[in-house]
């Protein structure tokens, strides 16, 4: 024992240590890992149980003192939040796919390099003649923008060739770019306008004319931040609720800030359970199950406003018109957070 009493027994009458065999197996570890994190004596699924099926009746029960049945907000948020996330950043990766049959087309600097691979075949095997080589040239200058059109009535000129890209008859136009424009498209006075442009040419030179890669990047990087995003709402949507709920002095922001936790908790649960249905569907293709889905996303907007009832005791009417304030006034603050956050990921790229 760690305080050096002999025991008698499983635990010890001096400092209250479990008595077990210093030398544990693999299994008995696993265990008490398990037991740790989720609080296997009933804390983690008693409180899950509330949260699902008492909206309101966890946090009322905790702000009130009696917290034995319950695991502790923060602790609880922390977990389900991390669940939630690795189960989000393993099915959401965001990518801009160019379809093929959509029209004209601007070709990528990979795109134009695999593109030039193949006319230098061509060549090699014998097509050697004067427009083959210019056109050649043209994919290989980067100083030159080059769009395959549909519309291949348009005269043949010495940089608009007739060419079949991807089994499909197309013109390609190579035009020159205007280093002025380039360069000045998003100069301006204030530091955000000098950090895009920075950004800007940074991205000119990695990925070329490549818009989509440009989009692909700003919109995972987005992804990648949710947490934090989500993270930051929390303090003001519990100062919302202080504002709502200004005349109940008998709630303290800290109340507000638990309430908050928990429905931050039961939402990750709702969307987890919202992620399976949806991948269950993508499986079976049973359209009941997209329904399902769609009626639980719903519900969520109930949840919250039977939870504010059950928390704050107010009626009915006043109950939902907070819940209307709250929810546009919520939306507000995660619109702010979301243009901040988006700019914050385009300086990061």
């Amino acid at each position: 024992m760690n305080c050096h009493a002999i025991v008698q027994g499983r635990y010890c009458h001096v400092c209250g240590q479990e008595n077990i065999l210093p030398h544990q197996n693999f299994w008995s570890l696993t265990k008490h890992f398990i037991y740790d994190i989720l609080h296997f004596d009933g804390k983690f699924f008693e409180t899950v149980k509330h949260l699902l099926f008492k909206p309101g009746h966890a946090a009322k029960q905790y702000v009130k003192g009696k917290r034995v049945s319950y695991l502790d907000p923060i602790r609880m948020y922390l977990f389900t939040s991390a669940i939630f996330f690795l189960v989000f950043f393993a099915i959401n990766k965001i990518q801009f796919i160019e379809t093929e049959d959509e029209g004209d087309i601007r070709l990528t600097r990979a795109q134009r390099f695999e593109y030039a691979a193949e006319f230098n075949q061509k060549i090699k095997s014998g097509t050697n003649d004067s427009i083959s080589f210019k056109q050649l040239g043209f994919l290989l200058d980067t100083t030159y923008i080059i769009d395959l059109e549909v519309d291949s009535i348009k005269n043949i000129t010495d940089t608009t060739f007739p060419v079949q890209y991807k089994n499909r008859d197309y013109l390609m136009v190579a035009r020159k770019m205007n280093p002025e424009n380039e360069s000045t498209e998003f100069v301006g006075k204030s530091w955000i306008d000098r950090k895009m442009s920075e950004k800007w040419t940074a991205y000119k030179k990695k990925h070329g004319d490549d818009e989509k890669a440009l989009l692909s990047d700003i919109s995972n990087q987005f992804v990648h931040r949710l947490p934090y995003l989500l993270f930051l709402s929390l303090p003001f949507f519990a100062l919302i609720l202080k504002l709502l709920y200004i005349r109940r002095k008998n709630f303290f922001y800290s109340d507000h800030a638990v309430f908050t936790l928990y429905h931050y908790i039961f939402s990750f649960i709702l969307l987890l359970i919202y992620f399976l249905l949806d991948e269950l569907h993508e499986w079976t293709g049973f359209g009941l199950i997209r329904l399902i889905a769609g009626i639980l996303v719903f519900s969520g907007g109930i949840h919250l406003l039977v939870a504010m009832k059950r928390f704050y005791g107010q009626g009915k009417l006043k109950t939902f018109g907070k819940f209307v304030l709250l929810n546009i006034l919520g939306l507000i603050v995660i619109s702010l957070l979301m243009f901040g956050l988006i700019v914050f990921s385009v300086i990061q790229l």
